[in-house]
């Protein structure tokens, strides 16, 4: 059992130097932390910046942001600007599986923390560096979510029509960038099983969001044209998106060709999956303002849930639009166990995102809160 984390798992034994901060490293550190790595979030005096994002805060009276992306880690307070600080950070990196980085390029190798550095005194290590852009020529640019949004093209493809692009409403990139951050220091870990010797592994948010464009980023470089926004509606799928009931919206994703006869059936429109205007998906896509229109005025005839549960009956793929808390409930209801209670003392828990990865014998363990600044002290016992 690792002493740090309080249970055997998986990353049991593994220790982690976490230098970064904000989202996509912590996030990622704390994956590594759920299924037993011991992380160490090195911060500065002032603590990383988002233990000051709030409101809203916790019962703890501690910032949510922070709180959602930390738990199950120990906090030491370092100011690597400090001889003796920055002694104990390169003692902990020298001694660590895993050193995470999320600094402009250039910090680390000021500090002495750079992977070259470290890795001659430690050549097991992983070294994870996180950054916006990589570090050639867009080292300098400031790694922020919605800027890289902005100049990776998902603004572009996102929100109405005749609107202005939008963001996606959470920073999605941090989250898929600290997701493939997890997936290369796992690869390196295995092959530092097979070899004993660590690597770099870098992941940069810009080439994270580009390859997560899937099927818009693949159809753009086979045509060489860029999509154009669709609002809620779907570049190669029709009927794929959100419709207006008559209390509140609803969404149908329908992909296939027995699913739309099926839907329009239900609908009582069953001569229209043999019109030779919606007979398939091509034509359906080509007369999508058509069939919208027809389907719309019969979706306006009920509540949206009536609807939900004719369709589902039917196997056509349509759900509510919930908010998050009904987002929450809906998954409860399903069985899926999204919330993880964290214990914080005299019977008292912190509720958290549970870890959506489930392993069959050594699953995650969200263990404890996040930790309050510096609370594993000024000198940290590291083995």
């Amino acid at each position: 059992m690792d002493k740090a984390t309080g249970h055997d798992g998986v990353l049991s034994g593994v220790r982690v130097a976490d230098f970064s901060r904000v989202l996509a490293g912590p996030y990622a550190t704390m994956m590594l932390a759920d299924f037993g790595a011991d992380v160490i979030k090195i911060e500065p005096p002032g603590g990383d910046e988002t233990r000051a994002w709030s409101p809203p805060v916790d019962a703890r009276g501690q910032s949510t942001y922070f709180g959602g992306v930390n738990r199950g880690k120990r906090s030491v307070v370092l100011d690597l600007t400090l001889a003796d600080d920055l002694a104990t950070a390169r003692r902990l990196a020298h001694e660590s599986d895993v050193v995470v980085e999320n600094f402009r390029p250039g910090v680390m190798a000021r500090f002495g923390l750079d992977y070259e550095t470290v890795s001659a005194e430690n050549s097991s290590v992983v070294f994870c560096s996180v950054t916006g852009f990589g570090a050639g020529g867009g080292a300098s640019l400031p790694g922020y979510d919605l800027l890289v949004q902005a100049v990776g093209g998902l603004m572009s493809i996102t929100g109405p029509v005749d609107g202005e692009p939008s963001k996606v409403g959470v920073a999605l990139v941090d989250v898929l960038t600290g997701l493939n951050a997890v997936t290369g220091i796992l690869l390196a870990l295995r092959e530092r099983d097979r070899t004993g010797v660590g690597q770099r592994v870098e992941v940069d948010l810009m080439t994270s969001l580009l390859s997560a464009l899937a099927n818009q980023a693949s159809s753009t470089l086979a045509t060489g044209q860029a999509p154009a926004r669709l609002g809620n509606a779907h570049p190669s799928i029709a009927p794929y998106e959100l419709f207006e009931a008559r209390d509140r919206p609803l969404v149908i994703a329908v992909g296939n060709d027995r699913q739309f006869a099926a839907l329009v059936e239900a609908l009582g429109y069953p001569g229209l999956a043999r019109d030779a205007r919606f007979s398939s998906n091509e034509l359906r896509v080509h007369h999508r303002a058509e069939l919208r229109a027809l389907l719309v005025a019969r979706l306006g005839e009920r509540d949206a849930r009536d609807w939900v549960v004719r369709l589902t009956e039917a196997r056509v793929p349509a759900g509510l639009v919930n908010d998050v808390a009904e987002a929450f409930d809906f998954a409860e209801a399903l069985g899926l166990e999204p919330v993880a209670e964290l214990a914080r003392g005299a019977g008292e828990s912190v509720r958290s995102t549970a870890n959506p990865i489930h392993l069959s014998r050594t699953p995650a363990e969200c263990g404890h809160p996040s930790p309050d600044l510096g609370s594993a002290g000024a000198s940290v016992d590291w083995r």
